[in-house]
């Protein structure tokens, strides 16, 4: 085999690998947003509260965040490729379990169990985009509005299937749809094996210690801030929608409004991947987080048609952070810790997401949705400070080392 064949071969494979872990960004944050769906129609079926039944998926997000660690250290330590091939297993059967729960509390295990399985995603998938990426920011960008597709599709195609199919349906579907997806995988993926001595151990730019470790610091008040940011309004987004928007609307049409809007994040991500080539990416995180606090602010006072455009901004900015975020930590991290780092920062990220089921859920039923929104403006105000820390930080060395674009 000539060496350009061999090369043809390689890039194929690394192509279709990273068209599967795009696929799995989708199916990761589409099964997690089953559930937020679903509870508005176990409402009058269950004759039970909102805040409530929403508390049964608390544990699923702790559990989406607890076990990225794990996760990712199985990936270094066994085999990115077979994690996830355990992943799309592993929510598959967990999706049946969900579908076929005999009472609320085997369905509050099968989503905990969802959550576990779902957990894999991050930590593993991400580490492995950053690897095959030959364009960095545009691969990025383009996982990240595959993720946005899921959690966009999520409240649409959940809607309209649990309309025509039932809300048990509404998890089978997919649950199908991930088996069959992970036989393919396994197909067509060649295995790997962890090789941490052949990962570079050098970050794209080094940082003084003093810096690394500030930095490090302050990425875990972003990961906190950003994850009860990120999960509160998307976990939310369907019940604001049918509470505020101010019209009587079936739940198919809520579906497909929360569907629009999660769109707008998908064409966030595609531009900012762009912007991520031109401009330094702490000071794009900077901006965008700025955006991301003046549209939750937005959406906190915003009522009728206006909301729509207030949450068109606010997902748009919340989305474009996730790849700007994914962008930085690659930039500073190197290869050989680099699944292990994305382990820790959505560990804390998703173990958040527990928190913001459980904080929509207490303060719901204290104040409604405007007590809700208007703690999730104070948290995504950390979030600004904690980026722009990050900027000036980290602006002054780059610009003493005469680095102006982001490295590729």
């Amino acid at each position: 085999m000539s060496a350009t064949t061999g090369a043809a071969d390689d890039d194929r494979t690394r192509r279709i690998s990273i068209g599967f872990l795009n696929f799995a960004h989708a199916v990761d944050h589409y099964v997690m947003l089953i559930f937020p769906t679903v509870v508005i129609g176990l409402v009058v079926i269950y004759q039970r509260s909102y805040d409530d039944l929403l508390f049964l998926a608390t544990a699923s997000f702790f559990a989406f965040g607890i076990f990225s660690l794990p996760a990712g250290w199985l990936a270094d330590h066994w085999s990115r490729r077979n994690m996830m091939a355990v992943f799309y297993f592993g929510c598959g059967v967990s999706l049946i379990g969900a579908a076929f729960a005999p009472s609320l509390t085997m369905l509050a295990v099968a989503l905990f169990v969802l959550g576990i399985f779902a957990a894999i995603y991050h930590p593993v998938a991400t580490a492995m985009v950053v690897a095959l990426a030959t364009h960095r920011g545009r691969t990025l960008a383009l996982n990240g509005v595959c993720g946005n597709l899921g959690v966009a599709l999520a409240a649409g195609i959940t809607a309209a299937l649990t309309a025509w199919v039932g809300w048990r349906g509404a998890f089978l579907v997919p649950a199908v749809v991930c088996i069959a997806t992970g036989i393919a995988y396994l197909a067509l993926v060649p295995a790997d094996r962890a090789n941490t001595a052949g990962r570079s151990s050098v970050p794209d730019v080094r940082l003084a210690t003093w810096l690394a470790a500030t930095v490090f610091g302050l990425f875990v008040l972003i990961a906190i801030t950003a994850g009860l940011v990120f999960n509160t309004v998307t976990i939310a987004l369907p019940k604001v929608v049918d509470e505020r928007l101010g019209f009587n609307i079936s739940l198919v049409a809520v579906g497909g409004i929360a569907t629009a809007v999660f769109l707008c994040g998908a064409v966030a991500q595609f531009t900012i991947g762009r912007i991520l080539e031109k401009y330094p990416p702490h000071l794009v995180f900077a901006a965008v987080a700025l955006l991301q606090f003046v549209g939750v602010v937005w959406v906190a006072y915003a009522t009728g048609s206006v909301l729509l455009v207030a949450l068109a901004v606010a997902m748009a900015a919340i989305y474009a952070q996730v790849t700007v975020n994914d962008f930085v930590i690659a930039r500073y991290t190197a290869d050989a810790w680099r699944a292990r780092i994305y382990a820790v920062r959505y560990f804390v990220t998703y173990v958040i997401s527990g928190a913001a089921a459980w904080m929509i859920s207490s303060l719901y039923g204290r104040g409604g949705f405007d007590l809700v929104l208007t703690v999730t403006a104070v948290v995504a105000l950390g979030f600004v400070i904690g980026t722009v820390l990050i900027a000036v930080l980290v602006h002054g060395v780059e610009r003493h080392r005469g680095i102006v674009q982001p490295a590729e």
